[in-house]
């Protein structure tokens, strides 16, 4: 009996430490699984505060109903049309005042440059420029009269604008302009050729032989040119000086043409003698001249004028001491006339 009595205390003993450790690992359990709960408790009750804030009324602003037309607006118009309304708006604003400042051509200008750079940044820009034709024009004027600039790109260049730009000018007749991608430009030009000065209302100017200015007379180069004078001169020029070509005996000694009341041609020469030619038949009168001057040294005379106006005479106006000179021969002649029938 008390045997048995011992093997159960000491049985006991033995299996009390593991029911203490099962205990705590329960107690354990148990509260982990409280503090949890609490915090997903905790989150809930967040959110929940959270929607609430969100889902709480507004004041509500009462208004008057707007006016009928502003109603009909509001129910017919697109949704945000106010919005491209004001966006329209500022960019007319915007745009008249580029064209009230007078900044149009410079606003155009920045956005082709802009245009340029990014064409230039792509492999495009005009690496060589050929020009055939060019006589009187260098390069450099020829790019500049046709707006072609070392900001300019190939591909975005308006050939017939610059064929048109050169063509505006009156030194070129005709042009053409080639775009050979990635970078040459090639320009063809036919120039006008310098014709004869032209003097109108004391401006002196250079002419091509269909009667465009040229350009002013500055340069020294254009000395040699026959010169016209007189309003309409500048359109005859072609036709009376080729007749006047004809006649070397006259042209070589002739300084200037002068065109009169735009119907006949005087003639100023090289000594200051006037020739004041016919306004029909003018070769036949030309040829009157070549004729005078070869057989009696009619140009070397002392005369001021040579007037051929009359179809059936020729009419000699003497200089002062010409004129003296033939009056006191007369004198002369009259008394000796006097003497002898005496």
């Amino acid at each position: 009996m008390d045997g048995a009595g011992s093997l159960t205390r000491s049985l006991f003993r033995s299996l009390r430490p593991q029911a203490d450790l099962k205990a705590a690992a329960v107690g354990a359990v148990v509260l982990l699984r409280e503090w949890v709960e609490q915090k997903r408790n905790e989150r809930r009750a967040a959110a929940s505060d959270k929607i609430r804030n969100k889902t709480r009324a507004k004041p509500i602003i009462e208004r008057e109903p707007p006016p009928r037309m502003v109603a009909l607006v509001e129910r017919y118009l697109p949704r945000r049309v106010g919005i491209s309304m004001t966006v329209l708006l500022l960019i007319g604003s915007c745009g008249f005042g580029i064209v009230k400042g007078g900044h149009l051509q410079d606003f155009v200008t920045a956005v082709g440059d802009a245009r340029n750079a990014l064409a230039n940044s792509a492999g495009f820009r005009i690496t060589s420029v050929v020009i055939n034709g060019r006589k009187q024009l260098s390069q450099d004027e020829i790019l500049a009269i046709g707006g072609v600039s070392g900001r300019s790109s190939l591909l975005f260049l308006d050939a017939d604008g610059v064929r048109d730009k050169l063509k505006a000018n009156p030194w070129i007749a005709d042009a053409t302009v080639l775009k050979l991608y990635p970078g040459q430009l090639m320009i063809e030009i036919t120039e006008r050729k310098a014709f004869a000065l032209w003097q109108q209302a004391g401006r002196l100017s250079v002419i091509a032989d269909d009667g465009a200015v040229l350009e002013p007379y500055v340069s020294r180069r254009f000395l040699s040119l026959p010169l016209v004078v007189g309003k309409g001169a500048e359109t005859q020029a072609r036709d009376f000086l080729a007749l006047l070509a004809r006649y070397p005996q006259v042209n070589s000694v002739t300084k200037a043409a002068i065109y009169v009341g735009e119907r006949r041609w005087n003639l100023r020469l090289k000594d200051g003698l006037d020739i004041r030619l016919p306004e029909q038949d003018v070769g036949n009168a030309l040829a009157t001249l070549s004729r005078l001057d070869k057989d009696d040294r009619l140009f070397s005379r002392d005369i001021l004028a040579v007037d051929m106006r009359l179809p059936d005479r020729l009419v000699v106006q003497l200089s002062d001491d010409a004129a003296k000179a033939r009056e006191d021969l007369f004198k002369d002649k009259k008394k000796k006339k006097a003497g002898d029938s005496a």
